[in-house]
């Protein structure tokens, strides 16, 4: 995938439309991603034992084509590209040519 766990990312659908957030979680064979704030929904909680019932509010997976990684330098929204240098694959913004895994410039 090409959105990994602690990238920014901005919502392009949905009710979370425009709105930004990093990803806690990724769910690679299911094409999901777990983005802090984002997609909040109660859920309904019986209690149990000594554990109280309630209302839970928790964050929900979003299709990870329904986000757009957010550049560290440019600050805008793109796509991805790779990169092959000294035998390591590495993520760089369209945009701008920045490194997105961190490090130098990859122009």
């Amino acid at each position: 995938m090409k959105i990994h766990r602690g990238d920014e990312v901005v919502v392009l659908l949905g009710k979370d439309r425009g709105r930004r957030g990093k990803v806690k979680k990724v769910l690679p064979k299911k094409q999901m991603v777990v983005v802090e704030g984002i997609n909040i929904v109660k859920k309904h909680v019986k209690a149990q034992g000594k554990q109280p019932g309630g209302i839970l509010e928790i964050e929900k997976p979003l299709l990870a084509s329904k986000v757009m990684v957010v550049c560290p330098h440019c600050h805008q929204p793109t796509r991805v590209a790779y990169r092959v240098e000294k035998g390591q694959k590495l993520r760089v913004c369209r945009r701008c040519g920045s490194l997105l895994d961190g490090g130098k410039d990859a122009r």
